[in-house]
């Protein structure tokens, strides 16, 4: 697929495109399964064989371990206790800390094949010697996620690729969690240990926060990110966190004008007023202008919203695994309680 960059402000799935790394690092550290009491990698026994979502099936006569994942799956692995030693995909800041894709990866120790969209050293890939690459796809099995299509070819044929959806334009959040910890699982992870047994109870509350704070407080939410020229309205039918909360009973806005391909409405500034809310779920990818870098945006400082500091962080390339989720979940649910009315 081509690359646009003005569509990477807002989407992720294959269209992608705004939002940004918030500063839920730390937050989400305090989730991790990755931790001591976690299984980590599984032992190099075998055989090996795990059905994806393209669907295809790889077998191998023993559990790989040298792994190499786009970098927000490898976050979700490593949640569930597995380590994988390398990544391509977002996974630092310029000041070297983790982006919010990374969740809580040991970044420092990772090998990094490339860490922006269309980055991938095929040579220093093919020298490490992988065994499997993993990575997410949105709608279209081809295309997966953060693999350049120029060099795709080249990579593929390195190792056995094994690819998740992350949307097909009907699975929830729930659902792809749940996927990933069928992967975690087959590469030796113990859904059963003290860490995932907390972190999914950690995540079946939040979901239980959530449904009770939408049936309390019934408020709109729009979910947007910001950009320097545009203010993007985002389709709430399009996102598999959305439409998981959606099914919780959270009230989105449904933009009216879609732009091609259905994820987002285009917005100039001077009509990012033209959907009243109660609630601003903004994008905080590092993509995305956060409210700090708004704050001499008219516009945007006149929405109610705004002015109420009614603002709550969506990771809009959500996070896959149980611990990594309740996170931002929690902080909808507690934004959704605590919003007041203003439209």
């Amino acid at each position: 697929m081509a690359f646009d960059a003005d569509k990477v402000k807002l989407g992720r799935r294959g269209l992608l495109a705004g939002g940004g790394a918030l500063g839920l690092t730390g937050a989400l550290a305090a989730c991790s399964g990755g931790g001591d009491d976690t299984d980590t990698a599984a032992e190099s026994t075998g055989p090996w064989e795990f059905t994806d979502d393209q669907p295809a099936t790889v077998e191998l006569d023993h559990v790989p371990t040298k792994l190499v994942a786009y970098t927000g799956m490898a976050a979700a692995l490593y949640d569930f206790g597995i380590e994988v030693p390398a990544v391509f995909g977002p996974t630092t800041n310029e000041d070297g800390s983790a982006t919010s894709q990374a969740g809580n990866l040991p970044v420092g120790d990772l090998t990094v094949f490339g860490n922006t969209y269309g980055e991938f050293d095929v040579e220093a890939y093919a020298e490490w010697g992988p065994e499997v690459l993993l990575t997410h796809f949105y709608y279209d099995p081809a295309s997966l996620w953060y693999v350049p299509e120029e060099s795709k070819a080249d990579i593929t044929a390195l190792a056995d690729v094994v690819a998740l959806s992350a949307d097909d334009g009907a699975n929830t959040l729930d659902a792809v969690i749940g996927r990933h910890a069928e992967l975690a699982q087959s590469l030796g992870a113990d859904l059963e240990s003290e860490a995932n047994a907390a972190n999914k109870e950690r995540y079946d509350a939040a979901v239980a926060a959530l449904t009770e704070a939408a049936a309390a407080n019934p408020v709109t939410v729009l979910a947007c990110s910001a950009a320097a020229e545009t203010f993007y309205a985002s389709n709430p039918a399009m996102g598999n966190d959305m439409r998981f909360f959606t099914e919780l009973g959270v009230t989105f806005v449904q933009p009216d004008n879609l732009d091609e391909g259905g994820y987002f409405e285009s917005l100039s500034w001077e009509n990012a007023d033209k959907y009243p809310a109660d609630l601003l779920f903004l994008d905080s990818r590092v993509q995305a202008l956060q409210p700090d870098a708004l704050t001499d945006f008219p516009t945007w400082a006149a929405l109610p919203a705004v002015q109420e500091g009614q603002i709550v962080a969506w990771e809009a390339e959500p996070m896959y695994s149980y611990g990594l989720a309740a996170v931002s979940i929690e902080a909808l649910a507690e934004a959704i309680t605590n919003a007041k009315k203003l439209v």
